[in-house]
């Protein structure tokens, strides 16, 4: 999840709201802080439709709308519902033995399909192979054919990658992407006001304005300015397929926002994910502000730490509190386990998410991660590694 304090433009930003019902542990009292700036010490209780529950001091519960709690507060209760089981959203496919691919194409949009285009209604739907578009004006099957191409090459990259990365994917169905013409018309429709675009996990659905898909209005028409990146679309569209067992203690964070991370800042362009190779643009994404000044996590070459257990084992609320240092940092830990760690095959990581999946979590399936080293045998060879990279990157006592 991507967070208004965490990106270095509010122009890239994506949030995660959980609309369905789950339940937790009753946790410590908290303060809350909602979008004016006012404060109060609650104990989160449950989410209850667009509603968190609350129990003050006084012992009262009173709901309280998600979208007008501070980013933070959002991300704590996301952190929470990460953790509940979602029924039914991750698919019985997985691909560990696969090769990791070179590089990923999606250019034949040949089966988009307009669905329904009622002017009245003001209601346009297309379809492409892996998902149903929604928006509140009429597009051009060109437009809409290079704008999929964003996403079907995206679901097309997770799912090659040798990760088992098969969630929220429900047979013969199509995910679904809500469009609306003007960032002012998104907000109206619910989407939050500083952001690009939001995903919720309980309609398995994406909404986003067109100006963050690079669609413009000329005339009385639309088209694509071909030079726009956006790397947040990706991150999001890759949340949406990793599988809820990746969203535990000892992996929430560093890895289901560094695949993430992986994912989005890999080379794109025009349905091609250039995968060879990449760390190039990943380093750049996560020292520098990204080639041109196009957003990025700023952390230089010399990245300092601390210790790298705590790291891994914060919470989620620690992780986002200071996100632009923990999402970079999280890029590289899992390039490293991805492509230099041991071999480089990726074996270790991979039994680690199999861990994660049969039900480990927290130290125990870290240990499965660390296969017999200390941690500080692992900050070591990380150190290393990265040297060779020519990227440095220390750990020590925080």
């Amino acid at each position: 999840m991507k967070s208004a304090i965490l990106s270095p433009s509010t122009t890239f930003l994506l949030f995660f709201f959980f609309y369905h019902h789950f339940c937790a542990a009753e946790q410590a009292a908290r303060k809350w802080l909602n979008t004016e700036g006012k404060e109060i010490t609650a104990t989160y209780l449950k989410v209850d439709g667009e509603n968190v529950m609350l129990k003050l001091a006084n012992g009262k519960t009173v709901p309280y709308p998600i979208l007008k709690l501070s980013k933070n507060d959002q991300d704590f209760i996301t952190s929470l519902a990460a953790n509940q089981t979602k029924a039914g959203q991750d698919d019985d496919t997985v691909n560990f033995d696969d090769k990791w691919p070179e590089s990923v194409t999606f250019r034949d949009n040949s089966d988009i399909e307009i669905v329904a285009e009622d002017d009245e209604k003001k209601e346009y739907v297309y379809r492409s192979r892996n998902y149903e578009y929604k928006c509140d004006v009429k597009l051009n099957q060109s437009v809409v054919r290079t704008f999929s191409r964003l996403f079907e090459a995206t679901y097309e990259y997770c799912r090659a990658v040798p990760l088992a990365l098969n969630g929220s994917q429900k047979s013969d169905e199509k995910l679904s992407i809500l469009l609306f013409e003007t960032h002012a018309s998104y907000v109206k429709a619910g989407g939050p006001p500083p952001s690009a675009g939001v995903y919720i996990p309980s309609r398995n659905v994406i909404m986003v304005p067109l100006e963050s898909l690079g669609v413009k209005k000329i005339g009385g028409g639309y088209s694509v300015d071909r030079e726009k990146t956006n790397n947040t679309l990706p991150h999001e569209i890759t949340h949406q397929l990793t599988p809820q067992a990746y969203f535990q203690s000892g992996s929430m964070g560093w890895f289901s926002e560094g695949i993430a991370e992986y994912i989005a800042s890999t080379p794109y362009n025009n349905g091609l994910y250039r995968v060879k190779g990449n760390f190039s643009g990943i380093e750049s994404y996560a020292t520098d502000f990204g080639k041109g000044g196009k957003g990025g996590r700023a952390l230089g070459k010399d990245i300092k730490v601390g210790n790298l257990k705590n790291y891994m084992m914060q919470s989620y609320s620690s992780f986002t509190a200071n996100g632009n240092f923990n999402y970079g940092v999280g890029v590289l830990v899992t390039y490293y386990f991805l492509h230099l760690d041991g071999k480089g095959d990726g074996a270790r990581i991979k039994s680690f998410l199999k861990a994660l999946r049969a039900g480990k979590s927290g130290t125990d399936a870290l240990d499965v991660l660390l296969d017999g080293r200390t941690f500080e045998d692992l900050e070591k060879e990380i150190t290393l590694k990265f040297k060779k990279e020519r990227l440095n990157i220390t750990f020590g006592s925080k």
